[in-house]
């Protein structure tokens, strides 16, 4: 089956990075990260949803934390170095990322924003995140990731 490339495909081809692409049904309209991962079959340890936000200074950050799991934005703050930080407006997600809401992917944005990744994911050799639209995914090493977006990997969900 042949799949249209999106832009964070692109930048992995050209990187020669390996990835495989996971597809799933969105005609349900259900795109959030759990009936995201259910539609997988995939450990929600494993998925990861990308999440933008704005700190104080203006500056934007990316957040790529496992599905199941809430950021705490003070220790979101404390990784970007913030007084404090929020998420962005849906609306401003195209116009900041150039991807929409439920497909955005941490790979590829139309800047290269400070990307965090929750430090989970150093525990698990493959990680899913968006792969550029909605019903596509990319299941990528960790390792392969880190390099991509250049991301530290921090500690800012909810205990």
């Amino acid at each position: 089956m042949s799949h249209i490339k999106t832009n964070a495909m692109r930048i992995l081809d050209r990187k020669k990075i390996e990835y495989n692409i996971i597809t799933y049904d969105s005609s349900d309209g259900k795109i959030d990260g759990i009936s995201v991962t259910n539609k997988l079959g995939e450990d929600p340890k494993v998925v990861y949803k990308t999440l933008v936000l704005q700190g104080s200074s203006n500056n934007i950050y990316v957040f790529v934390t496992p599905v199941e799991e809430e950021i705490d934005l003070k220790k979101a703050a404390v990784c970007a170095g913030e007084k404090s930080i929020k998420m962005i407006a849906v609306k401003d997600i195209m116009k900041l990322t150039g991807y929409i809401r439920g497909g955005c992917s941490p790979i590829g944005m139309k800047k290269d924003y400070k990307t965090f990744v929750n430090i989970s994911a150093l525990d698990i050799n493959k990680i899913i995140v968006s792969g550029g639209k909605i019903g596509t995914q990319i299941e990528i090493s960790t390792e392969d990731l880190a390099e991509v977006t250049n991301c530290e990997f921090k500690d800012f969900i909810k205990h």
